[in-house]
């Protein structure tokens, strides 16, 4: 998919009806039970041994076997994790091929890992948080938030062009842009954001759900205001049919809870303007660990937003030493 064409200037279709907005109950994470039942077909983990090579598993098997993992941790895991050691994952698998990856990534410098919640939303929870740790770590942190938050005010005529109603995103907005002015200026006389406050905000479930909302819905603005850019790449995740945009983004991309693919990479990295690099933990390939570079930024010694991914779910990947508790 590295041929998607770079966006044009978002048009509104004025025959389009307007999109609705998330169907939320509250802005506590919903049940697992729906996304699983959506699941098509038979799973094929009763065929797999601990003795089973990963590098023999279809996609969609690893994608089951990961989903049960986090699917058996999901109540105790925290929406995102303090920072810790790369090398924990060896706990979680045994294949040769997926060490030798780890071992690879520690020996490059990628040694720590935060965790999020396997819920679904782990791609958007994980851009962030990230995304608001990279500007408290800006050697002029006004200037990076004046940045931040003048492309987030543009971002609203993205929403309004792509058909959402003002009504529909403009709390999820406030949240996150009240986040990152708290970099530098703190929240009604409080101290300004620390590591371990941003840690705390992003595990409190009304402003971290609030921030991921508003992730989906401009991610579908972007897929909407440009669909020619899209179109060829939008397909079921699970029946591997062709979706109108429409479809896509209400059922795969406004849906709390409904896993992330390339698309929404490349139409999140674009409309926040933010260079992302993925890398696939798929234990496919013993010798290296590939990284999948989603480039936005002019500023050529922009520092990215690392993502560690495996099959089904993202986590922040880290080159620097975990040491801090946040």
């Amino acid at each position: 998919m590295s041929d998607i064409r770079p966006s044009s200037n978002p048009q509104e279709d004025p025959l389009e009806p307007p999109p609705t907005a998330p169907r939320l109950s509250s802005l506590a994470l919903p049940s697992n039970e729906a996304a699983t039942m959506e699941q098509s077909g038979a799973s094929s983990l009763q065929d797999i041994t601990p003795e089973t090579e990963l590098s023999t598993l279809t996609t969609q098997q690893l994608q089951e076997l990961t989903q049960k993992f986090f699917d058996d941790t999901l109540s105790s895991r925290p929406l995102i994790s303090a920072l810790g050691s790369i090398g924990s994952l060896r706990t979680e698998y045994t294949s040769p091929s997926f060490i030798s990856q780890l071992q690879y990534l520690e020996s490059n410098g990628y040694v720590g890992i935060r965790r999020t919640r396997g819920d679904g939303d782990c791609f958007y929870r994980s851009l962030a948080f990230a995304y608001i740790e990279r500007i408290m770590q800006a050697p002029d942190k006004e200037l990076a938030v004046a940045k931040a938050t003048s492309q987030l005010y543009e971002t609203q005529k993205l929403l309004d062009a792509a058909g959402f109603q003002k009504m529909a995103y403009e709390d999820f907005y406030d949240v996150i842009v009240s986040l990152l002015e708290t970099v530098v200026n703190g929240s009604n006389g409080s101290q300004p954001l620390t590591p371990a406050l941003l840690l705390q905000a992003f595990q409190d479930p009304e402003v971290s759900n609030s921030v991921v909302v508003y992730l989906r819905l401009l991610t579908s603005a972007q897929i909407r205001a440009d669909p020619d850019s899209y179109a060829p790449f939008l397909v079921h995740p699970e029946a591997d049919i062709p979706l109108e945009v429409r479809e896509f983004c209400e059922g795969f991309v406004e849906a709390i809870g409904r896993e992330a693919d390339h698309v929404q990479v490349t139409a999140l990295s674009r409309a926040l303007h933010v260079n992302v690099e993925v890398a696939y933990l798929d234990g496919r390939n013993p010798d290296h660990v590939d990284f999948v570079k989603f480039d936005n930024e002019t500023e050529h010694d922009t520092k990215p937003i690392l993502l560690l991914y495996r099959p089904g779910h993202y986590d922040i990947l880290e080159r620097e030493k975990s040491g801090a508790s946040a």
